[in-house]
């Protein structure tokens, strides 16, 4: 069942937090995601209280940093895709196959990466014994497994879909397309540090294996944030055209702050001065971004 077309000029109903069909069954795959990615955080959060407690080092490949980042992101990542996915025109079948085998990588990645940092040894370019060559293999074959199901996933995205609103539906198109240039950077990290490891030179791919890390952190959420903005202004009484054209805003703030980031990474600029041009992209950025928020009072 879909809701009523409406006149574009007037305002869409508050639109619900969970499509009709969630929240009359509650289908198992996604209830699943969300209890799994609720553990994920967990996990994340018992690691920063480790790592807090015992006063260990925020850096390095032994850093108990990596099971705690991995736990929060791919928590709030796997809760995400759940829920976004909820507004996908999927059929009942390929929504299990999708959400099924996204869930089970965020499991295999946030595992393998809290299991080598409790045995003392890094998680990704580690070959040194079969063990942690298996560990790193795995870990990029569930690298791969998240990028197949992302890219399907934003293919669904830019089907048609009359049951949500425009606004929504262009948060999630925008979106979709940032996690995947956030996996292409993740995708491209692995590859170079992996080359490096095979190769015997495990120490250069420590130390530039994770170039782009900055990048892939910040492509990596938009799937969240703007999705969430949509459907915080379906409580504001605007019409959709402008909902539509506050998400644009938002979504091009969002585009110049992470192409200001990917722009540090690629230059290398790390622990170095900011280019002028840099910081006005990053102003103009922050200014698209909290426009929505400034004139969300004004009718």
């Amino acid at each position: 069942m879909t809701p009523a077309r409406q006149d574009p000029d007037r305002p869409f109903q508050r639109f619900p937090l969970l499509p009709h069909q969630m929240r009359d069954r509650g289908r198992t795959v996604e209830r699943t995601g969300y209890v799994v990615g609720a553990l994920l955080l967990a996990s994340g959060l018992l690691h920063l209280a480790i790592l807090i407690i015992g006063g260990g080092s925020w850096e390095g490949p032994l850093s108990f940093r990596k099971p705690t980042t991995f736990g929060l992101s791919f928590g709030l990542t796997l809760i995400t895709i759940t829920w976004v996915a909820s507004f996908l025109p999927l059929g009942d079948r390929k929504r299990k196959v999708l959400l099924g085998a996204f869930t089970a990588a965020c499991v295999v990645e946030t595992a393998l990466v809290s299991l080598q940092a409790w045995r003392g040894v890094p998680s990704h370019f580690n070959v040194e014994t079969r063990f942690d060559a298996l560990v790193a293999r795995i870990l990029a074959v569930g690298g791969l497994t998240l990028v197949v199901v992302i890219v399907a996933l934003t293919v669904a995205a830019f089907r048609s879909n009359a049951a949500v609103p425009p606004s929504l539906t262009a948060a999630i198109r925008a979106g979709f397309v940032a996690l995947v240039v956030a996996q292409l950077a993740g995708a491209l990290m692995i590859a170079r540090g992996m080359r490096l490891a095979l190769s015997g030179d495990p120490q250069r791919a420590y130390a530039s294996g994770g170039a782009l890390k900055a990048t892939h952190a910040a492509t990596m959420h938009a799937i969240l944030l703007l999705p969430l903005l949509a459907w915080l202004l379906s409580f504001v009484p605007w019409s959709e055209p402008r909902r539509l054209r506050t998400v644009l805003v938002a979504t091009a703030g969002y585009a110049a702050l992470a192409g200001a980031v990917a722009f540090r990474d690629v230059r290398g600029l790390e622990g170095r001065p900011v280019p002028t041009p840099m910081l006005a992209l990053v102003a103009l950025g922050s200014f698209l971004v909290l426009t929505p928020a400034l004139i969300r009072g004004r009718p």
